[in-house]
């Protein structure tokens, strides 16, 4: 269903920051993913966190990946490399055609198990891309609801 939808890393520069400020979502959570890609063209050896889709030259969808080392893992059994994908949007006049469900698709082809901390109302859409609410632990949390996905052969960490 997601079938000629393609994901790209999106390049550090500033052209991408100001197609960020197309996005709606000016939370607390766009400011950081601004200034989480302005650091980004200032260091400008980093690895980009960020994957989008064009629609001609237009970014219209878009997250961050982050990839979150074994020895951090509080959520997986065995303990391994876990994604962080934060931030995932839709533009508002491309929404119900698939463009998230691409997103999320392409996160988990890299296999690897995924936590994401939705936005009010999304919990839904992740319910609809396999996600489902992690074990509630109140120092790791820290007042977060996260939701995991989990490839086969990977299990939720007793709490």
């Amino acid at each position: 269903m997601t079938d000629g939808i393609n994901v790209g890393k999106l390049l550090i520069n500033y052209k991408t920051l100001e197609q960020f400020k197309r996005f709606k979502e000016y939370g607390n959570q766009e400011l950081s993913m601004l200034e989480d890609l302005q650091n980004n063209i200032i260091e400008n050896d980093s690895e980009s966190p960020f994957y989008g889709i064009h629609v001609g030259h237009n970014l219209i969808a878009r997250m961050s990946l982050y990839r979150v080392r074994a020895k951090y893992d509080a959520y997986f059994e065995p303990p391994q490399d876990y994604l962080e994908l934060w931030k995932l949007e839709v533009l508002p006049d491309y929404r119900g055609r698939h463009y998230g469900k691409a997103l999320v698709d392409f996160a988990k082809r890299f296999q690897l198990p995924i936590k994401t901390n939705p936005r009010i109302n999304s919990h839904g859409f992740w319910e609809k891309m396999g996600f489902q609410k992690a074990k509630y632990e109140m120092e790791r949390d820290l007042g977060e609801n996260p939701l995991i996905w989990m490839p086969e052969g990977v299990k939720e960490k007793d709490a």
